[in-house]
Order: C-alpha cells, then structure tokens, then sequence
C-alpha cells in the first residue's frame, strides 16, 4: 500500500479525521445512554409481559450496541495503528512497518463498511425485510431460477447472522417454485435488500434441455419493509375476502391435514397475500394481515413518490419492469448490475451467496445520486450482460 513512513502517517491522519466526523455525527455519548436506558427496561421483571414491545426494546438496543461496539473497536484498532507505525518509525523497523501497513489496509476496509451501514438512515432501512420471488414466462426453466435465488437470497442472511422465515412456499409443476415469501428479521435487512428489487436475468445452459441449448430466464424480486403495528393503515372488514385453504408447505402432518393456510385479498386493491408457515389458521391470519398492512403501506408511499415526480417532471422506471441485474454462467461467468456497472467473474459464488459487492455498490450508487454526483443508471442494454 504506503512506500513510506509518511505516507503511511498521512493515510492514518486521513483515516483518524474520517473517524471523528463519524463520531460526532453519530453522537456516541447519547447513544450510551438510551442504551443503558434500554438495558434497565430489559432487567425489569415485567419486561416480557409485553412480547411484542419487548422485541422492539431489544432490536433496538441490538442495533444501537452494534453501532457502540463497531465505532469503539474502531476507535481502539485507529489507536494501536499509530502506536505500531511511531514504533517502526522511531526503530526503523520494517516488519513493524508492513504489520502497520496491512492493518491500515484492514482498516480501510472496516472503515468503509461502517460507512455504508451509517448510509442506511432511511425510514425504514432498520426493519426487517418482507421479501417475495416470483418466476418470469418460461415455465421450468424460470422456476427453477427462482430456486436458485431463494437459496442466493438464504445463504447471504444467514452469513449475515439474519434470521429467515418462510411465510409462504408454493412449488413449481416439475421443479424449482411458483413463489415464495420470506421473512428476512434483523437489523438493516431492509436497508440493505432493498438494493435488490426487481427483475434478475439468468443465461446458462438449461439442465431441462436434452438438446444442450442456453436459454435467458427471468424471475422478480420484490422487497417492502416489515411495518410496525403503530403505523396506522386503513383496512376495513368489508375490503376484506379471506380464504382458508390446506398447507402445501413444510410443516408436518399438522398443517398438511388441517385447513390452516390464509389467504386474504384486498378487494379495493386486488392485492393478495397469504401465509401457511404457522400450525394454526389463527395465528396465519395475523401473519397475513401484517404482509397485507405492509403492502398497503407500500403502495400509499410509491403512489407519494409517483405524484411528485410528476410534479417535478420527472421520468422513473418501474421496478417490476426493469431489469437490475445478469447472471452469465454461459459461454463466459459473469454477473453484471446494470444500474451502478459493478461486476464479479464468479457467478458461482454470487449465488451462493456473495451480495455484498452489489448491495454495497447500490448503496454508494444512491448516495451519489442524492449528492448530485451520479449521472444515472447504466444502460442494460440487449447483450448477456
């Protein structure tokens, strides 16, 4: 990285300022004290009496500690850095001096990463994440994509320390899925998986062909912020049809033989939502209520931003409609992101997993939109990427 002591002091003197803007734009002090405040009402013999509010005490003070910790552990690493560099300096001592160097690469990186997470200051970029795939024209061939992405979209949570529920799961005829809704819960899940709404294109060799021939598939990822129960929405009873319906889905031979699946359409809207992963037709139905609450929610806020681009002149592309992102596996392996031009050779990896270049990317790319310093998406463009 640096060639030079100096060099190596000015980065660590670039990288120090950096930390103290963040400091004082996160307020660590006051966030130490509603943390503690925090902590006292989770000591409190009554603190469960309430579940619901209870986990809403606990995400948060999860999310303030984990803001703390990183800021902290930081602040420690900044420390140790210029202690190791004046030590090499002071007894011209190289291995010393690479020790520093790799750590202030290291640093760099967790650095960056701290940044981006603080970029996630959106309304609801804190909540959990609701999210639905669904398969483009193309039968087999899409469905089977689909899969693939459950398990892409499954793996990054999971390697994220997220917590995944399946709300509902219905199958494809002869492979992969029709549709799927998760419940993806944690801190910044929605800030990070909104980066990931819209159509995703696969071209590869379709394992269904005996014929060997590459075949483009499409599928849609849609993705809305889990709502709180103290934003209201308006739904009246007589909006409401609800059907009860057996379980396809994994639960045993509980919700296989019972009619404990929900299905609630909203008439006004036509929107539908169901749930099946809960043992009791009670307990899918508030689950259901809850995606139904959200979607509406969802609506009410792209109908908003819908009227004031309006207002402003302003041309948007339709996120169902477009499509955000390549996967080649071939004749070449690449993965493209056709909004911020970021790309990866290893396709394989991406779907096993490997979001985090993209969803990093996309964060940047909208920060630089809101600074004015982007020129817009990249061009999709016809080609395989």
């Amino acid at each position: 990285m640096a060639e030079t002591f100096g060099e190596l002091r000015s980065t660590l003197q670039t990288m120090a300022q950096r930390l103290a803007d963040i400091g004082r734009s996160l307020d660590v002090p006051g966030k130490e004290r509603r943390l503690a405040a925090l902590d006292e009402r989770m000591s409190a013999p009554t603190f469960w009496d309430d579940q619901n509010g209870a986990q809403k005490v606990i995400d948060e003070a999860n999310g303030l500690r984990s803001i703390v910790d990183r800021m902290k552990a930081l602040q420690a690493a900044q420390e140790d850095l210029e202690v190791t560099l004046e030590l090499a300096a002071d007894e011209g001592d190289m291995e010393l001096f690479a020790e520093a160097n790799s750590g202030v690469e290291r640093q760099l990186l967790d650095l960056d990463s701290f940044e981006l997470e603080l970029m996630l200051s959106g309304t609801y970029d804190k909540s959990n994440a609701i999210l639905e795939l669904h398969p483009g024209a193309g039968g087999t061939e899409s469905q089977d994509w689909a899969l693939i992405l459950l398990r892409m979209y499954t793996r990054w949570a999971e390697d994220h320390g997220y917590k995944v529920e399946t709300l509902d799961y219905l199958p494809g005829d002869e492979a992969g899925l029709k549709s799927v809704t998760l419940l993806i819960k944690g801190h910044n899940a929605y800030g990070y998986l909104k980066a990931e709404k819209g159509v995703h294109r696969l071209v590869r060799i379709s394992p269904f062909d005996a014929s060997g021939r590459r075949h483009t598939s499409f599928a849609s990822v849609d993705v809305i912020p889990e709502i709180d129960d103290d934003i209201q929405v308006d739904i009246r009873t007589e909006d409401l049809r609800i059907d009860v319906y057996r379980s396809s889905g994994a639960g045993g031979q509980h919700v296989n033989t019972t009619d404990s699946a929900v299905r609630i359409t909203h008439l006004p809207t036509g929107i539908v939502v169901t749930c099946q992963s809960e043992r009791s037709q009670i307990q899918n139905r508030e689950v259901a209520m809850n995606l139904l609450r959200a979607r509406l929610y969802e609506r009410q806020r792209q109908e908003q931003e819908a009227h004031v681009a309006e207002l402003r002149g302003e041309q948007k592309d339709i996120a169902w409609g477009s499509q955000i992102r390549s996967y080649v596996f071939h004749p070449y392996s690449m993965v493209k992101d056709h909004r911020t031009g970021q790309e990866l050779g290893n396709v394989h990896a991406v779907v096993d997993g490997l979001l985090d270049p993209f969803i990093n990317a996309y964060l940047r790319w909208q920060l630089a939109i809101a600074q004015g310093r982007a020129n817009g998406p990249v061009a999709s463009g016809d080609d395989d990427l």
